[in-house]
């Protein structure tokens, strides 16, 4: 599958697991938006790349601004793919703390905002501007990949608000794909272990080791490259709808 004269839009595309998706769809031939709120990274990436890549500062809560980025992909060819990978916040409580206090709410709430509403906004405007493509030879006139996690599927202890948001992602899969086949576009979710980004790079390597013990085979953290692997082969396969894969080395986490 060629991807020439397509643009795909990826959000948290600055870094970790979006840099590296970013890297392997421009590879691919295609035109990339970072869609990204950390202007050194992206703008870096983007220079590094050159031709057929543009930043737009994007908070994917604000339609404006995630608009912006759709707009710009508009710009550079035809707009047929997303691939949904932002993160950056996280809040570790239990229900009832340590200390006896109450999960807060605040935290609660901005982890949902960001990694499960967020994911929702990119979702549904992204859809739209691809539903009004003319449709390929097969019907089909886009794909989207989202990304959970592990920890939407079996959430260890403190993970209350971050297991839920990523539970949420795994729960708009499926409903998602089937309201967007009328108009042609598939959608996808990719469900990590335990990655190798630079932030999980930061814990040190004895913690890493610790990490890469309970993971059956391989005995290591994942790379982004791989997550970025998947990603592409879930746009190009179009047969592949609805699905949740998980990428994660046959690793369940235990209750913590």
């Amino acid at each position: 599958m060629s991807f020439e004269g397509e643009v795909a839009v990826v959000t948290g595309g600055s870094g970790g697991l979006g840099a590296a998706t970013v890297r392997r769809l421009h590879a691919a031939g295609a035109s990339v938006v970072i869609a990204d709120l950390n202007d050194e990274a992206a703008t870096a990436l983007a220079d590094e790349l050159g031709e057929r890549v543009a930043y737009v500062k994007t908070d994917v809560l604000d339609d404006g601004s995630v608009q912006a980025a759709i707009d710009r992909a508009g710009e550079l060819g035809v707009l047929r793919y997303a691939v949904i990978t932002h993160g950056g916040f996280g809040v570790r409580q239990k229900v009832v703390n340590r200390d006896g206090s109450p999960h807060d709410r605040a935290g609660f709430a901005k982890t949902i905002d960001l990694y499960l509403t967020g994911t929702f906004n990119v979702l549904r405007l992204a859809s739209a501007q691809i539903a009004q493509l003319d449709p390929k030879e097969n019907g089909e006139r886009g794909a989207i990949v989202m990304t959970s996690s592990i920890a939407g599927l079996e959430g260890q202890m403190g993970q209350l608000a971050y297991g839920a948001a990523k539970a949420g992602v795994i729960g708009m899969t499926i409903s998602g794909a089937r309201d967007l086949s009328s108009v042609g576009i598939r959608l996808n979710t990719i469900a990590p272990g335990t990655m190798a980004t630079p932030i999980m790079k930061g814990v040190g390597e004895e913690m890493l080791a610790k990490f890469a013990a309970n993971i059956p085979f391989p005995k290591r953290l994942g790379e982004p490259e791989e997550f970025a692997a998947l990603a592409q082969h879930l746009l190009e396969n179009t047969y592949l709808n609805g699905e949740v894969v998980r990428l994660d080395g046959a690793q369940r986490f235990t209750y913590r």
